[in-house]
């Protein structure tokens, strides 16, 4: 049984007056989805069955998910905004379940005005509980994806370092293992092989090769599955993946990823960046100093926003802007676990099913956490 909290009404009351109308998804998901969009690492942490045709079923381990599947099984049409409070359930913390809430924007076309008014919600949110003045984080994976597209990488290295962006929440490989040609023991040593699949029926090619590893009793390998693992090797067969990223390219990437401060402040850099490197970035910035614009509308003022361009959160599905609002003062940074947090993720709706991309904004408030925060207060 989950401990009371305070606030959950007034919490609910504030986003139906924002226009968001509750839902309450199963407690019963489909586990492919969570699996397949944070790999067999989540595994570990949900609580898994199986129904009587074989497929696997989770006690949901977050809400953001099972309310886009409602969108979508509820036709996918008209924008729409959803509210959410209810347990979820991992095996990761202590009780087994904690207390989830949080909004879901789909369909606004107009982005960057969704993204500020959701900021400026997530901030309403914590003051309930008294935290008038949380530090803000933002970050922008639509920018370091749109970077990597104009520094004209393979594609297999842009999805490896999109994904690897998120999963860290920033870059987790070693820049300075793209440059050059990797190691005999790495994509370079397969390189016949790899040739091999170049250009073949991508289908085709995930199915034999996750056919071999499977005959080869191959499971799992590093909390991959073996479907993950026939993906990245196949994206080293690319014209060009074999080899690694020049030294020039690698040092804009780490000179993007240096870039800091309020967005005023970092839109300059990002513009200097571009120009020094002879990339076409405007469309991008435009958006990004936009988007800055519309939340000064909402009267947050710019000096209070922490931009960080290597800042992203833990999950592969976000395209645009991300935030966290956590405690501030002393004895708080950027290491404690936020209190809200989320950001746009334009591509998940047709990952799930949906018949075309829907615009995607929201954010998971943690209940518990606001608590414990206002009894420091």
């Amino acid at each position: 049984m989950l401990p009371a909290t305070t606030h959950a009404d007034e919490l609910l009351a504030l986003y139906a007056r924002a226009g968001f109308a509750r839902v309450e998804p199963p407690v019963l998901q489909p586990a492919d989805a969570f699996l397949d969009l944070s790999g067999e690492e989540m595994r570990r942490t949900m609580f898994i069955t199986t129904d009587p045709d074989g497929r696997e079923l989770c006690l949901r381990p977050d809400l953001t998910l099972p309310v886009c599947r409602h969108f979508i099984d509820d036709g996918a049409g008209q924008p729409r905004d959803f509210a959410y409070l209810g347990p979820v359930f991992r095996s990761d913390v202590p009780s087994g379940e904690v207390l989830q809430a949080g909004v879901e924007s789909f369909g606004r076309l107009d982005r960057e005005a969704a993204d500020a008014e959701l900021l400026a919600l997530g901030l309403e949110t914590a003051a309930l509980w008294g935290v008038i003045d949380p530090l803000i984080r933002l970050g922008d994976a639509g920018l370091f994806a749109t970077l990597l597209q104009a520094l004209d990488l393979p594609p297999g290295w842009r999805r490896r370092l999109i994904k690897d962006f998120a999963l860290s929440g920033g870059i987790g490989a070693d820049l300075a293992t793209l440059k050059g040609r990797p190691e005999a023991n790495g994509a370079g040593a397969y390189a016949g092989v790899l040739s091999a699949f170049a250009g073949s029926d991508p289908a085709a090619a995930h199915a034999l090769v996750t056919d071999l590893l499977s005959i080869a009793g191959i499971s799992t390998v590093g909390g991959r599955s073996v479907s993950e693992i026939a993906e990245r090797f196949l994206e080293q067969a690319a014209p060009g993946d074999a080899e690694g990223v020049s030294p020039e390219k690698v040092a804009v990437i780490e000179a993007y990823l240096a870039i800091t401060g309020n967005p005023d402040a970092a839109a300059r850099g990002l513009r200097t960046l571009a120009a020094d490197a002879g990339l076409e970035l405007s469309g991008a910035i435009d958006a990004f100093e936009s988007r800055t614009n519309f939340i000064a509308a909402q009267g947050i003022a710019v000096e209070r926003l922490n931009f960080a361009a290597a800042f992203g959160r833990p999950l592969d599905y976000y395209t645009g802007m991300v935030f966290e609002l956590h405690e501030n003062g002393e004895g708080h940074d950027v290491l404690s676990a936020p209190l809200v947090a989320g950001g746009r993720y334009d591509g998940l709706l047709a990952r799930l099913g949906a018949p075309v991309p829907v615009p995607a904004v929201g954010f998971a408030v943690w209940l518990g956490r606001l608590d414990a925060a206002e009894a420091r207060i």
